[in-house]
């Protein structure tokens, strides 16, 4: 490979937040940028559509402001736990639910304003030479960033399996109308197969959207059980009125793959960056694409210098993220917490910092949780 044959610094294989993320801080450091998509934008996206404000400052760092104008924001959060406690209480900042199809375009019209340029393309092979990295087609970069889902072509190439069972959870999503229902976010958690819940997020615009996830393992999981879950545990969705049914899986990030190999680097979900806590992943997905992005200057030793920078920006909280999966294997820990939250909003903010954002596991968190328990 020559110098002739990579006319671009960076390519970045998926235009999602992570990819489009990437895009911009990849372009912002002075890199030529190549963002790679299979789809054409706007596209759907399976997901919660949940925004959480701390990805929004991620985003609005990096000169990607106004992506959640015309949405209004979602200033509270009931949870109900697998036994039955509820929570519901302001969210600490507001939250914003925006379909992915809308989102995900205005990325990456973010990222082509900030110089990336944009080519519909699949890959289906990834090539490291010393000096570069082919993807086919006569694509070619210094530095390949994977940004392509949890199904990640560039992670496969790079010989990392999927996540194993109980590390990766199956989500599914749909649409449905809004009207009589509060304007807020709501979750609710069964001890059925746990662990495992179902959400209503409301949008804005007479549409909510609703699914249902669990861990896969144990049992068999069917698009029909998944359906009837999400109906059963919400309880207020008409099978006919709700549309737009679909699945995703949801790779956890207690099973985390080796963040980049040289001059290929992954993030968001292709890095399993997924809170084991509540499957949110935008905010990971913007501020790993971000650190990724950002480290592509570094050509051969890019992995390195990546790696570097996730460890100090979110090691501490993937650890405490990590903790609070295994400590919560058992539904009478979450039930506690649950509890405990309703009595105090501070512990109800440091769990939503911990489940949307990079919050960490306190020593207030956790003496208000064995008290709950003790209680009981």
């Amino acid at each position: 490979m020559s110098d002739a044959d990579l006319v671009y610094d960076v390519a970045i294989v998926g235009a999602g937040p992570a990819g489009s993320a990437a895009a911009i801080a990849a372009a912002a450091a002075g890199a030529r940028v190549l963002l790679l998509d299979r789809e054409t934008f706007p596209r759907d996206k399976t997901c919660g559509d949940g925004i959480a404000k701390q990805g929004l400052d991620v985003l609005a760092g990096l000169g990607a402001a106004g992506v959640a104008d015309g949405y209004a924001p979602i200033r509270s959060l009931r949870l109900t736990a697998p036994g039955g406690a509820e929570a519901a209480r302001p969210l600490p900042e507001p939250a914003y639910t925006i379909p992915r199809e809308v989102f995900d375009a205005r990325l990456v019209r973010a990222a082509v304003g900030a110089g990336a340029e944009p080519v519909r393309h699949a890959v289906r092979s990834v090539v490291v030479r010393r000096d570069g990295v082919e993807l086919g087609d006569g694509i070619a970069a210094r530095v390949v960033i994977g940004a392509d889902g949890a199904n990640s072509a560039v992670r496969r190439a790079l010989g990392v399996p999927r996540n194993p069972s109980g590390h990766l959870a199956v989500a599914l999503r749909g649409y449905a109308p809004a009207a009589g229902t509060p304007a807020e976010q709501r979750i609710v958690m069964t001890g059925r197969r746990w662990p495992a819940y179902a959400w209503s997020f409301p949008i804005g615009d007479g549409r909510r959207n609703v699914g249902y996830g669990e861990l896969t393992g144990a049992h068999p999981l069917s698009r029909e059980h998944l359906v009837e879950r999400m109906h059963d545990l919400l309880g207020d969705t008409d099978p006919a009125t709700v549309a737009g049914l679909r699945a995703h899986h949801l790779p956890l990030s207690t099973a985390r793959p080796a963040p980049g190999h040289g001059r290929v680097l992954l993030a968001g979900d292709a890095l399993s960056l997924i809170n084991p806590f509540t499957g949110e992943g935008i905010f990971y997905a913007v501020l790993s694409g971000a650190l990724a992005g950002a480290a592509a200057r570094h050509g051969e030793h890019a992995a390195t210098a990546y790696t570097r920078a996730l460890r100090r920006r979110l090691g501490r909280h993937l650890r405490h993220t990590g903790l609070i999966a295994r400590a919560t294997a058992s539904p009478r820990v979450v039930d506690a917490g649950i509890r405990a939250a309703a009595r105090d909003q501070r512990v109800f903010d440091g769990f939503v910092g911990l489940g949307l954002g990079d919050g960490l596991l306190t020593p207030r968190l956790l003496a208000s949780v064995a008290a709950a328990a003790l209680r009981r």
